[in-house]
């Protein structure tokens, strides 16, 4: 996903196959289609057709053998629940299910408190990039790139394309950045908030950590965090679960510098 804090243009993919570079994907979509988000097949042969090298073969010794070794695991983790299973790697069938007047509904608890989940998040089960640039004009552009959550079910979408989530950006106030439980934290649009949050006039700090105990008041167990940036280049991270490292390079900087959040 890359948006253009400028027009509040946004490109995304997802569920993209047979093309390495998604991020140049998505600026194609925001800048060559007047959509927003394609996916799936037809989102790899637009790449193609834009001039993206495909299709490719994405699967590596690496990702072959991670493969091997989870079907040789039972095939789990998996993502999935309250199902029942033929064996561990499927088919699976919605378990706890009751007929009302001819139609199946499942029996999920709709009301009450949340159930907390184990979290699949973490340091290397995902490679998510999220990144804020500001020009000399002082526009600003954020970008998101991830291959999602190791072992997801197929067909599943993250955060990543998710503009409000992953990434948001708005030249008026300033950017965003979102990494972690792409399931989780989706259902919260962090960064839109943390953007929000600047334009009511919190700093940085104080939006990046409202958006994050939002999110964990209600999942005491994610694993996430957020960077936001103002348009003055005033910056701060935050995060829960796990120690969080961003980094920055501005004018007259040699390097990048890294800066460590704590929980």
């Amino acid at each position: 996903m890359v948006m253009n804090g400028a027009t509040m243009e946004v490109g995304a993919v997802a569920a993209m196959r047979y093309v390495t570079d998604g991020i140049r994907a998505a600026r194609l979509v925001m800048q060559h289609t007047e959509h927003t988000m394609l996916v799936g097949e037809k989102a790899s042969s637009f790449a193609i057709s834009m001039g993206l090298p495909g299709p490719t073969n994405l699967s590596s010794t690496e990702s072959m053998r991670k493969w091997i070794k989870w079907k040789e695991n039972r095939c789990q983790p998996n993502f999935r629940k309250n199902v029942l299973h033929i064996d561990s790697c499927g088919p699976y069938h919605p378990k706890d299910k009751a007929d009302l007047g001819g139609r199946t509904y499942l029996m999920d608890s709709l009301v009450g408190t949340i159930v907390s989940k184990s979290s699949h998040a973490g340091l290397h089960n995902h490679d998510t990039i999220s990144m804020a640039v500001f020009d000399k004009m002082g526009h600003i552009a954020v970008g998101t790139s991830t291959n999602g959550a190791t072992f997801k079910i197929p067909g599943r979408v993250g955060d990543g394309p998710i503009a409000g989530s992953s990434a948001y950006a708005d030249d008026e106030v300033g950017a965003c950045g979102a990494t972690g439980d792409g399931d989780i934290m989706m259902r919260f649009l962090p960064c839109y908030q943390v953007v929000e949050s600047m334009r009511l006039g919190l700093e940085p700090k104080l939006a990046a950590k409202e958006a994050i105990s939002r999110i964990a008041r209600k999942y005491p167990e994610f694993v996430g965090a957020v960077f936001a940036v103002n348009k003055n280049g005033v910056h701060a991270g935050a995060c829960h679960g796990w120690t969080f490292q961003y980094s920055v390079r501005g004018p007259g900087m040699n390097d990048v510098e890294v800066f460590t959040v704590l929980p």
